[in-house]
């Protein structure tokens, strides 16, 4: 089944579900013990207030719309009350379409910008690659020419707490008229905040001060993702990041697998950051 017949299928689905609920909403009105003036009266009080909807909100619906519905369920029953599907010329002639499916299936690795300028240069014109992708995507034509799904990329997580720390500065309020700055550090495994304090200056110094106190209290990181600000330099993680009887490590920072970071290698030392049993708290 292809995704054009998937759709089509769910449009079927919908209408049989709107059927149902006109079915519902008039049968109040169906009773064949009921009069003309009765009948009126019903059909009155059902266009007067609201219903819940084939899909949860309230509509309302006017009288004559109620009574084309009677009227339609009474010579044709259920099949008269399916709403009728949309019929909308298409707008580009069958033959384009065909001639961008066939180029396509010649060679899977085409995209639709490549069909289109074969079809511009064989026609004269050609539609938009957007159109042409929604050919393509209707019947299936979008995977790649291995049958390979593209490769999917997640959320990139340390797979233990001190793995890494990422730490960094953000503007803050005003306070007394003067700007404040957030200095935050979080373990990137846990999502537990490390170090996070307001200070008035983003310098090295201001984040030191908040860097010293995570460490003595969690312990060192294996790595620290900062920005290439001025408060993050090298020398700043040697000489915050040592542990006791730690020594920095000599070797020069390791390149960052994510652009514009920089990844700092200190020692290691005991974690005592939480696991995320804290995420629940």
């Amino acid at each position: 089944m292809t995704a054009a017949d998937r759709e089509a299928a769910t449009r079927r689905q919908r209408a049989q579900t709107i059927a149902l609920w006109r079915w519902s909403l008039i049968e109040p009105a169906m009773d064949a013990g009921l009069t003309s003036r009765q009948r009126g009266q019903v059909v009155r009080g059902l266009a007067a207030g609201e219903h819940a909807g084939p899909w949860g909100p309230a509509v309302s619906v006017s009288r004559k719309t109620i009574d084309r519905w009677i009227t339609a369920r009474r010579s044709g029953g259920f099949d008269a009350l399916v709403p009728a599907p949309r019929q909308c010329a298409p707008r580009t002639d069958a033959q384009v379409v065909d001639l961008a499916v066939g180029l396509k299936k010649e060679n899977p690795a085409r995209t639709a910008a490549q069909v289109r300028r074969v079809l511009a240069a064989q026609l004269g014109w050609a539609p938009s690659e957007r159109a042409i992708q929604r050919w393509f995507s209707a019947r299936e034509l979008t995977t790649r020419p291995g049958g390979q799904p593209p490769q999917a990329y997640g959320r990139f997580e340390a797979p233990t707490v001190n793995e890494i720390w990422t730490a960094d500065l953000m503007n803050g309020p005003d306070v007394a008229g003067r700007a404040c700055h957030l200095a935050g550090i979080i373990d990137d495994h846990s999502r537990f905040l490390t170090g996070h304090q307001f200070v008035r200056r983003p310098d090295a110094i201001r984040f030191a001060a908040v860097l010293r106190s995570a460490v003595e209290r969690y312990g060192v990181p294996a790595i620290l993702y900062t920005d290439h600000g001025g408060c993050f330099t090298e020398r700043l993680a040697g000489a915050h990041l040592r542990g006791p009887g730690h020594q920095a490590d000599p070797q020069p920072a390791r390149q960052a697998s994510r652009p514009r970071q920089d990844r700092k290698s200190v020692p290691d030392h005991p974690a005592a950051v939480p696991g995320r049993g804290h995420r629940q708290r």
